[in-house]
């Protein structure tokens, strides 16, 4: 569906060639200046053109190849320019050419005609070696969205991201994996659908590509007749179409997804899940137990669909355990990409519109695992990572770095990940980090405590003055409603005397707010005479009698177990034995 028109430029200066690109299926035109590295007298200053399908490839034999993306030429980052090497073409080093078809040249000279496309291995080779961002971006979409889909590809690609995490500044190059890649697969489901769906991550681009200079006019949309039209003028007709209306604001973004996101989280920060719906229907109209009980539905159908797809025992020990907060996001984002295809592709039906939302959520996830697997097995790593008695390898440690890079990654997208990631992430973070590292990481939300991994490491671990540090430390940072779940399976004094504390804590918080009568101390009967404590378990009882409770699913926490830790707390500081 793109048109374009192509005309080399009389330049006034010697070494310079300068030639315009109109693409009229977007409205705009780019002229380029290209400064030539080294001019000869005998080499060629006509560009040629040629049609490649995704790309127009302006060629000037001995100086450059330029592969202009004319599906997405809004942005200089998505167009290979290349030069030296790189832009040679074999069998068409220095003659006059021209392009009669798509894929097509012809050697003006000797009058004969080749055939010409894009080499993946080549490509692959100058991603390898590519310095510069611009290069990297270009020859990553390219790759991604140009060629077909091979597991061979997608590993070698997932590869180089591995190893170039560190080295692209402007852009993500998770991100731009996960993203492209679904776009590459979803867009041949529906009509359109290349329109409304996003395929990059990067918004604006202000680098800058060493010796070419570009600029852009607005140039007025082509008027043409269509009459049943199909094809190549049906796609030409529907891109004109949505360049004149609202193509800016046609692509889906997460803004809506992230604030309905951060509002619901606020519920989970104050309340346990069990409480959630109750909180959230208090909190905000729409987001109603009904609303909710929807946006885990649709996580179910997600991860249900995915369980069609992969029936195999996976590598990876992800989609193992039940990720509440994950499962709420992978709702919410099919709720919210929903209502955008519905706004635009009415006429493709509410059924079809269902089942392309769940391919493409359930696609997100299945990427996220592949990236997993191909590092997985690149590391040789297994489930040993769950054993917490021993350090970790420097290829766990390589792990843990690229499992961080994918969380910044879907933070960064408001994207869900796969249930599991979090406690395969703070498995490898307590087996590969010294703990000040991991505590710094926790706190700073790298890091997120999982019921799973937090129960595994409390009662797999003995009870080490080091272990006990581990313990304590994580015991502390613990959510209120994790904190009450996890706390039982570790049966030592300083998690028992840290439970009493805050038990008193909320009791008395619970005095204030209800603005209670102050009890009178009366003496209660108690094993051992020490009155400080006899006042404290007095008042605290008094309280209870008043219908005050926090923990009354555990009926075991009560003033009694508070007494009993404080005397054994107390005889352990002064050396004596408790009996």
């Amino acid at each position: 569906g793109g048109l374009c028109v192509c005309c080399s430029l009389a330049s006034d200066i010697p070494d310079e060639v300068m030639y315009s690109i109109y693409f009229l299926h977007k409205g705009y035109n780019k002229t380029f200046t290209v400064s030539l590295e080294r001019t000869e007298s005998h080499q060629l200053k006509e560009v040629a053109f040629m049609n490649l399908d995704y790309y127009v490839a302006v060629y000037l034999p001995g100086q450059f190849l330029h592969l202009l993306n004319i599906q997405h030429p809004d942005l200089l980052c998505y167009s290979l320019f290349l030069t030296g090497e790189d832009a040679r073409i074999d069998m068409l080093q220095n003659c006059s050419i021209r392009s009669p078809l798509t894929s097509t040249v012809l050697d003006c000279h000797v009058g004969s005609m080749y055939a010409v496309s894009i080499s993946d291995s080549a490509l692959l080779q100058f991603l390898q070696n590519s310095k510069r961002d611009s290069e990297r971006l270009a020859a990553l979409h390219c790759a991604l969205l140009y060629f077909q889909h091979t597991e061979d590809l997608e590993m070698q690609i997932i590869w180089w991201i591995s190893e170039n995490l560190s080295t692209c500044h402007s852009f993500d190059p998770i991100q731009e994996f996960i993203i492209a890649s679904l776009y590459c697969r979803m867009c041949p489901e529906a009509h359109n659908l290349d329109k409304l769906l996003p395929y990059t991550s990067v918004l604006d681009w202000i680098g800058i590509i060493p010796g070419v200079t570009c600029a852009t006019d607005i140039i007025s949309l082509p008027v043409i007749e269509f009459q049943n039209s199909k094809g190549f003028w049906e796609k030409l007709n529907s891109n004109l179409e949505s360049v004149k209306y609202a193509e800016p604001h046609l692509h889906y973004h997460n803004n809506v997804l992230r604030r309905e996101w951060r509002s619901i989280l606020i519920g989970l920060l104050v309340c346990s899940f069990g409480d959630f719906c109750l909180f959230t229907n208090q909190r905000e109209e729409r987001t109603t137990t009904a609303y909710l009980r929807n946006i885990f539905e649709n996580a179910k159908k997600v991860l249900s669909h995915l369980d069609t797809w992969d029936s195999e025992e996976r590598l990876v020990p992800l989609f193992q355990e039940e990720d509440y907060q994950q499962q709420l996001l992978m709702g919410l984002m099919v709720a919210q990409l929903k209502d955008h295809l519905m706004r635009h592709l009415q006429y493709v039906g509410k059924k079809k519109i269902d089942e392309i939302v769940l391919d493409y959520v359930a696609n997100l996830l299945n990427l996220v695992h592949r990236i997993m697997k191909e590092v997985w097995r690149r590391y040789q790593l297994h489930s040993c990572i769950f054993s917490f008695d021993e350090r970790g390898s420097t290829g766990e440690f390589a792990v843990f770095h690229i499992m961080s890079r994918i969380l910044e990654a879907a933070s960064g997208m408001c994207m869900p990940l796969p249930p599991g990631f979090h406690t395969l992430h703070l498995g490898l973070g307590v087996r590969c980090l010294p703990l000040h590292t991991l505590l710094h990481y926790i706190d700073n939300g790298v890091l997120h405590l999982t019921e799973t991994c937090v129960r595994k490491l409390l009662k797999d671990l003995d009870d080490t003055e080091k272990n006990e540090k581990l313990k304590f430390s994580i015991v502390m940072r613990l959510p209120e409603a994790l904190g009450q779940k996890v706390r039982q399976f570790w049966n030592h004094p300083i998690n028992a005397n840290f439970i009493a504390r805050k038990y008193v804590k909320l009791l008395l918080e619970k005095l204030e707010n209800r603005q209670c009568s102050r009890p009178i101390p009366e003496r209660l009967s108690v094993p051992v005479e020490f009155l400080p404590l006899n006042y404290l378990t007095n008042m605290l009882a008094e309280i209870e009698n008043q219908g005050v409770h926090p923990y009354e699913k555990q009926d075991h926490i009560n003033v009694r177990f508070v007494e009993e830790t404080a005397l054994k707390h107390t005889m352990m500081l002064l050396g004596l034995k408790y009996s």
